[in-house]
């Protein structure tokens, strides 16, 4: 089993949302999270000043089977690209193993996964 975590711009979670429910991704967590990048300009928009000192963000995490790993990262990659500086990461990391609390169940058997 991986975890997946990718922390992608605020303005595509719905795109990147979609894309993951549309695939064989079951379930994920997200939360809204605040970065500091190394870029520090202001942009004006609409004539407001605004830093790039405080990024917004959403950090998005799933743990999958080995056999979905590529295709969830391959949604990250696609929906979450915008092509300029700060579309964001992706971190992948071994889960040794997981508990269902209700059933006790534990290992990748525990992961649902449609097919």
């Amino acid at each position: 089993m991986k975890k997946i975590e990718a922390i992608i711009r605020k303005t595509k979670f719905e795109e990147v949302k979609e894309t993951l429910l549309a695939s064989d991704i079951n379930w994920f967590e997200y939360h809204e999270c605040h970065g500091v990048g190394q870029s520090r300009q202001e942009r004006i928009y609409r004539g407001v000043v605004y830093s790039t000192d405080m990024i917004e963000r959403v950090h998005i995490t799933v743990i999958c089977r080995e056999m979905f790993v590529e295709s969830t990262i391959k949604v990250f990659l696609e929906a979450g690209h915008t092509g300029e500086v700060g579309d964001g990461r992706i971190f992948v990391s071994d889960v040794i193993d997981c508990y269902s609390i209700r059933t006790g169940e534990h290992g990748d058997v525990v992961l649902r996964d449609k097919k």
